[in-house]
């Protein structure tokens, strides 16, 4: 009965959603998602995402955004602790999504970290003529799904955060899963189904094209469909680990509240309702693997670095007091990294059961202090021993091949972009620590 009530909300929702505007070919059109639809940004204000059509093409390929997060009050504004005040791990777009999000490079100066599309210039998917990496998607029609909700594209709660300022609060809309869901029923009403879809995201998008991909999937009924999840890991981890077993645990415990995962609407009560033998809310990782469970069909690709120094500070820098009070650089980078791999390889053996699910691990990239393998461009993305030049390969491999998608893990341990290693990045490491890194 519960799953029966679960589709009827899910059908009584998309008749609340608009239909298409009229636009024309290869340009940004904004959709705003209406307030009866539940979807809005952090503070409160509308959701917009973005569609950019092309009529050569019926293959589709939707691009979740990254950027940090946040459970208080001062990161859901978009402070940091550092000494702009900003902080690249704090909630991104704090202030909303501009109609001129994707045509406004000067969105960035719209408080806090925003305007993190640049145009499309962010990653390959985004862009139809990218200056530094070519992808078949390019040709495709493209959504852009921006982020500015602070829970990963996961959420479905709203929290007023009182802990640095009582008499301001700064309520939060956590609705990023209810974002996701309307985008997708709006897409499965405006477009044609796609011969084709590609769902991707980097960093929180990672985590949001995963957490997301379902609702997508079911919406548009695509007749042949992939994820590529990029330095989101949803790790493997029981509610009742010890923090030496799942470092992660603190972390997956304080977004499960405040993000409202385990309500009765929350995203993670939803998927269990409609496909209870996906996984268990007992461990959000298991939610990972359960979509190959529920789209056997499907072919699913998971990435990360294994040296990813911004994603494991989010994971673990606010659990762990000797973690804040490193200084930060290569100590804490290094203290990061003793957390980080074994969940790594803990996350890489769970996948390793299913034929439709592909992992790439490489060791460590000279950019962003290998966060992402998508972001900008897929140079230095190679796993040489396994004779892979890039993710470009497995890309390819995701969308046309057949049978196990590529599974590499670096063991060699190269660094790559620069022929000095760590040029750019200790050149960028006055940058990163102004950003709290």
């Amino acid at each position: 009965m519960r799953t029966f009530a679960v589709k009827a909300q899910i059908l009584a929702l998309a008749s609340l959603l608009p239909m298409a505007a009229s636009a024309g070919y290869f340009q940004w059109e904004a959709v705003e998602l209406p307030a009866s639809s539940g979807a809005a940004c952090g503070d409160g204000s509308p959701y917009r995402f973005f569609v950019n059509k092309t009529p050569f093409s019926t293959k589709t390929v939707v691009v979740f955004e990254g950027g940090g997060a946040c459970w208080d009050q001062n990161a859901c504004a978009g402070k940091g602790e550092g000494p702009l005040g900003l902080s690249i791990l704090s909630a991104s777009n704090p202030n909303g999504i501009p109609a001129d999000y994707m045509t406004n490079v000067f969105n960035i100066l719209n408080g806090g970290l925003s305007g993190l599309a640049l145009g499309g210039l962010i990653t390959p998917f985004s862009m139809r003529l990218h200056p530094l990496q070519s992808v078949q998607t390019q040709s495709w029609n493209i959504v852009y799904a921006p982020y500015c909700t602070g829970d990963v594209h996961t959420g479905n709660k709203v929290t007023a955060y009182t802990d640095a300022d009582p008499s301001k609060p700064r309520v939060q809309y956590h609705r990023g899963s209810i974002n996701g869901y309307a985008m997708a029923q709006w897409l499965g009403k405006n477009f044609k189904q796609p011969a084709q879809l590609l769902v991707t995201g980097f960093s929180a998008g990672g985590a949001g094209s995963t957490a997301n991909y379902g609702w997508l999937r079911l919406a548009m009924n695509p007749k042949k469909s992939a994820l590529l999840a990029d330095s989101g890991p949803l790790f493997n981890v029981n509610r009742t680990d010890s923090p030496e077993v799942s470092p992660s645990v603190h972390l997956h415990n304080k977004i499960r509240n405040v993000w409202g995962l385990d309500g009765s609407d929350g995203l993670v009560t939803k998927l269990l309702t409609l496909y209870p033998y996906a996984g268990t809310a007992e461990n959000l990782g298991s939610l990972s693997t359960g979509l190959a469970k529920i789209f056997p069909q499907d072919r699913f690709n998971f990435s990360t670095f294994q040296r990813d120094g911004i994603y494991s500070a989010f994971s673990y820098t606010s659990f762990y007091p000797e973690l804040a009070a490193a200084p930060s650089g290569v100590t804490r980078d290094t203290l990061l990294n003793q957390k980080w791999v074994p969940e790594v390889q803990k996350w890489v053996n769970t996948m390793k059961p299913y034929p439709n699910v592909g992992y790439y691990v490489p060791y460590q990239r000279d950019l962003l202090k290998s966060h992402t393998l998508t972001t900008l461009t897929f140079s230095g993305t190679a796993v040489k021993e396994a004779n892979h030049a890039s993710l470009k390969v497995v890309v390819d491999n995701l969308i046309d091949g057949k049978g196990t998608p590529i599974r590499a893990y670096e063991t060699q341990k190269n660094e790559q972009n620069t022929k000095t290693p760590g040029t750019l990045d200790s050149l960028l490491q006055p940058i990163y620590k102004l950003l709290g890194l």
